[in-house]
């Protein structure tokens, strides 16, 4: 495999949920569909929500058995949603809510939660590539498109909170692109080092494994998904960081020591409350549906 690089990280972009604006615009005309879909977060998903809570009250409970007080003020739980374009639709419709009732629940734990997303800032290379044909078109250039990294609770946010804001804006149809996980996954981490809780947990939620065709038709069909493997790999070997995934439609395990999966969106909040326990309560976890 080449090693992976990035042919430029000029245009790459982190940014605040409530600044994404300046990334990709105003609303405008999608300003209704937003309002819609946040209206169905909020409203048309409360027997979702309700069994959901059930849920999480009997896993908090047996949380707290298993951990003391100081164990669990002494962890942070990274979440990492894939905002890819094949995420569209009722995958990020229920992505957002389940962000939104596991934060609430991890807070009220005394866990503290980070929330995080992973695009591009534009389809087909944006000016990345654009610089890369312009200049040279030197031959396997590396990842060839702009990333775009998002920051929906950082995790010095404390205050326990139900229908955030921040998660409103997962649900832009602008906003859903390509998905370079390897380096997301880096971002995330990086985030977690810096931390310092003694527990970290990065999870990463996905419907497929890392795609960028820009990238991919100028350096083979198994690019990214060799970095994501690497990347993952050495996580799991060298970091004190805990990783683990959650895939929807789509078996994380060949990539991650530790997974569970669902096949439909609407079983991601009581999969992703359960891997939880699972992972915070340190007990064997392998692929598996609700």
């Amino acid at each position: 495999m080449a090693s992976y690089r990035a042919y430029t990280t000029k245009f790459d972009v982190e940014v605040r949920a409530d600044r994404l604006h300046t990334v990709l615009g105003p609303l405008g005309r999608h300003a209704g569909v937003v309002d819609e879909a946040w209206h169905e977060v909020q409203t048309g998903l409360l027997a979702w929500r309700t069994r959901l809570h059930i849920t999480s009250v009997e896993a908090a409970s047996r949380i707290r058995a298993a951990l003391t007080n100081e164990e669990r003020a002494g962890t942070v739980v990274s979440l990492l949603f894939d905002q890819s374009g094949s995420m569209r639709g009722q995958k990020m419709l229920f992505a957002a809510a389940t962000a939104d009732v596991v934060q609430e629940f991890l807070l009220a734990l005394g866990i503290s939660c980070e929330v995080l997303g992973f695009t591009t800032v534009k389809w087909r290379g944006g000016r990345s590539r654009r610089r890369w044909f312009w200049r040279f078109q030197p031959r396997n250039p590396g990842r060839l498109n702009d990333l775009l990294h998002i920051v929906y609770q950082s995790a010095d946010e404390q205050r326990v909170s139900t229908c955030r804001w921040d998660f409103r804006q997962m649900l832009r149809p602008d906003l859903p692109k390509e998905n370079i996980d390897g380096e997301a996954i880096l971002w995330a981490a990086g985030r977690l080092s810096s931390l310092p809780a003694r527990r970290k947990h990065l999870i990463v939620l996905s419907d497929g494994a890392p795609c960028d065709d820009s990238t991919l038709f100028e350096n083979g069909p198994s690019y990214l998904v060799d970095h994501l493997e690497q990347v993952v790999g050495e996580l799991d070997k060298t970091s004190d960081i805990r990783i683990a995934a959650m895939g929807i439609g789509f078996k994380a395990q060949p990539l991650y020591p530790v997974s569970a999966y669902v096949e439909a969106p609407d079983e991601l909040g009581t999969a992703m409350i359960s891997l939880l326990e699972k992972v915070l309560t340190d007990i064997q976890v392998s692929q598996s549906s609700p």
